[in-house]
């Protein structure tokens, strides 16, 4: 289960994980707190020699505690260098231009800030040595107004995901750290109003990068109208199974019988590793 950092619509400059802090009390005092507990907890497990559940309960209370003094440091950015904070685009807090005739976009996607400070969250994370990282940018949903808010939403996104993975490759993080980025379905060539793009399930697009992807490579194509895949064509079960095997792990190791059907990993379907994309 992931920890969220804020919530939809919060600006992440804003965000907080929430009841990280204790607060009617210090972190000394509930560290002596816990260790008093932690006593308890072990004097218990000697007399009861064998407890899982308990050692369990004593491990889960140190990494919460060591996360609640950690994390404040890790998600100060003004930790972080001007230039740093000029390559992320967070320096850059207004409107870009978005389409034609020179008028800037309202969507509030426009802003490169937002973004920004999720990507360099994220890269401090990943050197915490957090295991697995989550940023969101929403807005992408354009069945209408799809010249002025894609071009907007690249702008948000574009600089930020650059000095992500440059600062990844610089501090030698890249290559073991697996970058995906993806949404949940890909867009058709037009839409009904003509004005935008509809959901479209036939043909979708992602990017991967370090982590053992091989870089520069083009796997599989659509058709000559970008809306089915023709070439090639990878289900997300085969997703799946290459991520994990990226991972170091085989999605059918951990294979269970329930109902008649064998479960994995990557669901009940076939699955198979994209080896064209390994490095």
């Amino acid at each position: 289960q992931g920890t969220p950092i804020g919530r939809s619509g919060l600006p992440v400059a804003n965000a907080r994980i929430e009841n990280l802090q204790p607060a009617h009390t210090t972190l000394s005092a509930q560290r002596r707190q816990l260790d008093l507990l932690q006593e308890l907890n072990e004097d218990f497990l000697r007399r009861k020699q064998v407890n899982a559940e308990l050692e369990g309960v004593i491990q889960s209370y140190e990494l919460a505690f060591r996360m609640q003094g950690a994390l404040p440091e890790v998600l100060d950015l003004s930790r972080e260098t001007r230039s740093t904070l000029q390559r992320y685009g967070i320096l850059d807090d207004r409107s870009t231009s978005a389409g034609g005739g020179g008028k800037k976009a309202k969507n509030k996607s426009a802003r490169s800030a937002d973004f920004g400070r999720q990507c360099l969250m994220a890269r401090r994370l990943l050197e915490a040595g957090v295991r697995f990282v989550e940023v969101c940018h929403e807005g992408w949903d354009q069945h209408n107004s799809l010249r002025e808010r894609l071009a907007a939403n690249a702008a948000a996104t574009d600089r930020p995901i650059a000095a992500l993975l440059q600062d990844l490759k610089d501090r030698d993080m890249l290559k073991d750290t697996l970058v995906i980025w993806g949404g949940e379905f890909g867009r058709t060539p037009g839409t009904r109003n003509g004005n935008g793009r509809d959901h479209n399930a036939k043909g979708f697009t992602m990017w991967m990068a370090g982590g053992g992807v091989r870089g520069g490579y083009r796997c599989g194509a659509t058709d000559e109208n970008g809306y089915v895949a023709v070439d090639n064509k990878v289900h997300h079960h085969d997703l799946h199974a290459t991520i994990l095997y990226l991972l170091g792990l085989d999605h059918r190791t951990l294979t269970y019988r329930y109902g008649g059907r064998d479960y994995r990993l990557t669901g009940v379907g076939e699955a198979r590793v994209v080896e064209d994309i390994v490095a």
